[in-house]
């Protein structure tokens, strides 16, 4: 395989699990929109060794990989066909790095929310750093919280509710546990609110038993897009 392929590979498979992407996309410049597609694809990478199912040890050693390979990209070395779009990039790759043995603390569920937002912090902060470095976003708590959130979605669509934490808030469901500590992240770059959305609507419209919702509309869609554009 050769090494654009590889790399579409990788792009495409980001795109096939967000279709909804098609209709946010038109809000991100052009010449912005491989990067960014490049980096969500990265995240995803990492969300699947931390939403392994079954004997962990290839996902941990994925992982230390990763690591590495995100301290080469600092030195402007790359080994994975992600690297040919990401690494070129200035941004704070040797700090990520050391947040990513907090996707192998986040597996064990938690006592509550708190204590599950709490366990992503500081890899929510290095994923912030890296996307204002990036897309021109600008750090603040809401941008942190709101990656948080959508990376605790990502696991419990994975593997279900029951991965996140033992005990939500009394009277509430995961999703409303979910939703009401997901902000707006208006200081976020334009590409992580566009996300951000998508995965905010995804959740909202959800079974009662988590199960998927049949995609939004591309009206609702491409309003959902436009409002998260605005900021």
């Amino acid at each position: 395989m050769s090494d654009s392929t590889a790399l579409d590979s990788f792009l495409d498979k980001w795109r096939a699990r967000w279709p909804e992407w098609r209709s946010a996309e038109i809000f991100v410049l052009p010449p912005h929109r491989r990067v960014c597609v490049a980096w969500f694809a990265l995240l995803q990478e990492f969300e699947d060794a931390m939403n392994i199912a079954g004997d962990p040890l290839p996902a941990d050693a994925k992982l230390a990989w990763w690591g590495q390979e995100l301290r080469d990209w600092a030195g402007h070395r790359s080994r994975h066909p992600l690297g040919r779009i990401l690494e070129p990039q200035a941004a704070p790759w040797e700090s990520l790095a050391d947040t990513l043995p907090d996707l192998i603390a986040a597996r064990e569920t938690s006592a509550d929310p708190a204590q599950a937002f709490g366990h992503l912090r500081a890899y929510a902060a290095a994923v912030v750093a890296v996307e204002n470095a990036l897309m021109a976003g600008q750090s603040g708590e809401s941008a942190i919280q709101a990656v948080v959130a959508q990376t605790l979605y990502a696991r419990a669509a994975a593997l279900g509710d029951a991965a996140l934490w033992a005990t939500p808030a009394p009277g509430q469901d995961t999703a409303e546990a979910l939703l009401g500590r997901w902000p707006a992240p208006s200081e976020a770059a334009r590409e992580r609110r566009l996300w951000s959305a998508l995965a905010r609507q995804r959740l909202q419209r959800r079974g009662s038993d988590g199960s998927a919702a049949p995609m939004a509309s591309p009206l609702r869609l491409l309003l959902a897009s436009w409002r998260a554009a605005r900021g």
